[in-house]
């Protein structure tokens, strides 16, 4: 979606036709390929070993009808009318609903909460009155710290299969593709043939990854909408050449028929058949690239039909060839004649339907990234017009390989099948999960009515999954595998994160100290500006008092800068700044914290000291206007409690619009807490700073004023008094600018368990010292980085 998506929608109905048309037309290149294929492989896992095609036609009758209510009721249901509408401010997949559950019940572990993140307008809540039983519900959450423990390990895990699946996906999609050769080749020569093609394919595929989804998307398209032509042109065929009335089985009776006659065969058999939902989740992982309504149109009026027909004419043409002498699969109902062009373009769609998920686990390793999840990777963002559309090289290269090492090893759709289908339904029941808490938190629903979603679709893909579950020998074992594997880093990152944050806070000096250092203390403040990196809102950080031991020197513009991450998908360029004083204007010391949400782009500007230094130079004009009464603060008309006194506890959001002179209009406004102050473009509010804990909020009322008569007396010392410090910012900019940066060693406290030291002294150090450094993805110039060794024990 654009940025501007807002403006977008406001245009005429034509054009938002239009454009909603062209993002459904693309997104069958991006989100719809790993879906489409699957009929590629469907009916030949279901009948590997599993069960038998018989004379009677029950089991290809009984597999027909699993298919088709699996495909209704699953994607149809389930993701294009429920779990779409669970967006995050457009926003999909499993880290949105976590940032939706996060925001409407504090059972987040993210650190530097504030008050004054609920003033983002992304940040969107919904005022609806609560029912009773889902504020139970949400005390409860709030209450016990193992739900929020138990929570973030649960998204974890999910995150991980997605992984898996974009593992697993390309490998078992491209494999079946090419196997279409056995029918022109002798066993030998598929044999030796099929392997290296598939490799070769897999690597052109991630070889083009660095060009951008929307690139992509346009260039997949019509591959994919020629092979959804092409599958339901081949249904309407066999359904009309061998057997008209398959439409019976699309009856559930033949459900019951097929695993009354095949009992534990049949429910083994089941492993297969969900591999025709594979990617029904990249629908909402993708979500954030195109629209809730363009999904919804390609799915409804395009993938489904398509599907269904494709399905139907397999099961049309298996009914009428019990012994053919190839095994049952999708290219033996394709009639000779157009055999090889169906084959070329199975091939071409099969590289599609991998870029669906590869996509969808590029923007979720992301959203884990930048919500402190996962360790630093380098994240480039391949398109300036469409938002949320990213390459990871490390992800991508370290995909291809293992791809390449499961075609080698596996050589068989049916181990690849299984482990596909555990990683898809894992995927699956977590968002069932939590899909049904935003039910209740989100959308204020009674509780029997998630209850009611998360037993009916949680039911089914718990059928799916202890199917997929029990042939863990026969390849179910990799997503497990993998996933463990995955949930142990992320956790282990994300646990050592909290610590050191909690570390940093118990150990942040006052201000009283830094006001006191001074030239009789042999402290001296040497030309330039000092940008000093914390995670910490409030609080000198202990790098500082450290740096300033070592070296009783430190800059005569001093900066704290925090960048940190919001529960949001995007914090608007306007309201990413909030900027406030540390101790009185003649100390030249200054906090900023900088706010990205988990889609945002890092670092977006050409130069960020510059565009730091500007809000600051912003903030400067904008607190003397306010100490001379141009903008003036009244007293709140409710009696609701006032901010701290404190100047390390004020702070103003500072937008992208230039200051003026002082303003010339009046302003009296009804506003919600810390939200954005209307004809002063560029500050939000001044409000409280919090650590850790969301202090409630009060509403306040509060009004703006324009100062008709000035003080002469004292305006134009004041006037003298912001040039001064403009020109002492300034001053110092062209001195020279420094990036101050703790280099930190974490260690587990002595007496920890085994457990917590393997976890701490090894684990996460080792991940510390081989992903990107703060100051690869600050973008800080070598020539301008002092690091100041910090010991973090935990």
């Amino acid at each position: 979606m654009d940025l501007d998506h807002g403006k977008c929608w406001s245009t005429s109905k034509k054009n938002s036709w239009k454009t909603t048309l062209l993002l459904a037309y693309q997104s069958l290149g991006v989100v719809y390929g790993d879906l489409s294929i699957s009929p590629l492989y469907v009916y030949k896992s279901s009948f590997a070993e599993d069960i038998h095609h018989s004379e009677t036609n029950e089991e290809i009758l009984g597999v027909l009808s699993f298919v088709f209510w699996t495909l209704t009721l699953v994607p149809l249901f389930k993701y294009v009318f429920i779990v779409l509408r669970a967006d995050d401010n457009g926003e999909g997949g499993t880290f949105a609903l976590y940032s939706l559950i996060c925001r409407h019940a504090k059972v987040g572990l993210l650190p530097n909460r504030q008050v004054a993140d609920e003033a983002l307008s992304t940040y969107k809540l919904e005022h609806s009155p609560q029912m009773k039983n889902s504020s139970r519900v949400k005390l409860l959450l709030e209450k016990n710290k193992s739900l929020h423990t138990a929570l973030l390990i649960l998204v974890l895990l999910g995150t991980c299969m997605v992984i898996g699946d974009g593992l697993l996906t390309p490998a078992i999609s491209v494999f079946s593709a090419v196997s279409g050769l056995e029918l022109s080749m002798s066993k030998d020569q598929h044999q030796y043939a099929v392997i290296p093609i598939t490799c070769f394919i897999l690597v052109c595929l991630f070889a083009l990854q660095h060009y951008g989804t929307h690139r992509i998307g346009f260039c997949f398209a019509p591959v994919v909408l020629t092979w959804l032509l092409c599958i339901s042109a081949l249904g309407l065929y066999n359904i009309i050449h061998w057997n008209p009335h398959i439409y019976k089985a699309l009856s559930p009776y033949y459900m019951f028929k097929f695993l009354k006659k095949t009992r534990k065969r049949g429910w083994m058999s089941l492993g297969g058949i969900l591999l025709c939902i594979t990617g029904s989740e990249a629908m909402f992982a993708d979500l954030g690239h195109f629209s809730y309504t363009a999904i919804q149109i390609a799915f409804t009026f395009m993938v489904y039909p398509a599907l269904i027909l494709a399905y139907m004419g397999q099961a049309a043409y298996l009914s009428k060839h019990h012994h053919t002498i190839h095994q049952i699969g999708f290219y033996v109902s394709v009639p000779e004649c157009v055999r090889w062009p169906v084959l070329v373009i199975a091939i071409l769609a099969s590289v599609v339907g991998s870029q669906a998920i590869i996509s969808g686990t590029f923007s979720i390793i992301n959203q884990s990234q930048s919500l402190g999840c996962f360790p630093r990777v380098k994240v480039v963002h391949t398109s300036d017009k469409i938002h949320g559309q990213i390459y990871i090289p490390e992800l991508n290269w370290t995909l291809m390989i293992l791809c390449i090492a499961v075609t080698i090893g596996f050589r068989d759709v049916k181990r690849m099948g299984n482990a596909s289908g555990l990683a898809v339904m894992a995927v699956m029941l977590v968002t069932t999960c939590l899909t049904s808490l935003v039910i209740i938190l989100c959308w204020h629903k009674p509780p029997i009515i998630a209850l009611c979603f998360l037993l009916f679709f949680g039911s089914i893909e718990l059928l799916y999954f202890s199917a997929s579950l029990i042939k863990f020998l026969e390849g179910a074992w990799l997503p497990i595998l993998l996933a463990l594997f995955l949930v142990s880093i992320m956790f282990v990152w994300h646990y050592a994160t909290i610590k050191k944050y909690e570390y940093d806070l118990h150990n942040k000096v006052s201000l009283e100290w830094l006001l006191a250092l001074g030239p009789s203390l042999g402290i001296a403040r040497v030309p330039g500006i000092g940008l000093v990196f914390t995670d910490l809102t409030s609080g000198i950080p202990a790098n500082f008092s450290r740096f300033v031991t070592n070296l009783p020197a430190f800059h005569r513009i001093l900066v704290f800068v925090c960048v940190k991450s919001v529960p949001v998908p995007f914090v608007p360029p306007a309201e990413r700044y909030l900027v406030g004083r540390v101790g009185p204007p003649s100390h030249r010391s200054y906090r900023c914290i900088v706010r990205y949400g988990y889609r945002d782009v890092h670092q977006d500007v050409d130069s960020f000291e510059s565009e730091l230094l500007d809000k600051l130079a912003d903030f400067i004009r904008y607190d003397w206007y306010k100490a001379q009464g141009i903008i003036e603060k009244c007293i709140e008309d409710d009696g609701s409690r006032s901010v701290a006194s404190s100047n390390e506890h004020k702070l103003a959001v500072i937008g992208t619009v230039a200051f003026f002179d002082a303003p010339a209009f009046d302003i009296d406004e009804n506003m919600q807490p810390a939200s954005v102050s209307i004809g002063f473009p560029t500050v939000d509010s001044v409000t409280d700073v919090t650590e850790m804990e969301q202090v409630g909020v009060v509403e306040r009322r509060v009004r703006f004023a324009v100062e008709y008569e000035s003080e002469a007396d004292s305006r134009p010392e004041m006037d003298i008094q912001l040039r001064e410090e403009l020109e002492d910012l300034y001053g110092a900019l062209q001195a020279g600018t420094a990036f101050i940066l703790g280099h930190s060693h974490v260690r587990a406290k002595q007496g920890s368990s085994l457990l917590k030291r393997l976890a701490i002294n090894i684990g996460y150090n080792f991940l510390r010292r081989n992903c990107r450094g703060p100051d690869v993805a600050l973008k800080v110039p070598p020539a301008s980085l002092l690091e100041v060794g910090m010991v973090y024990v935990v």
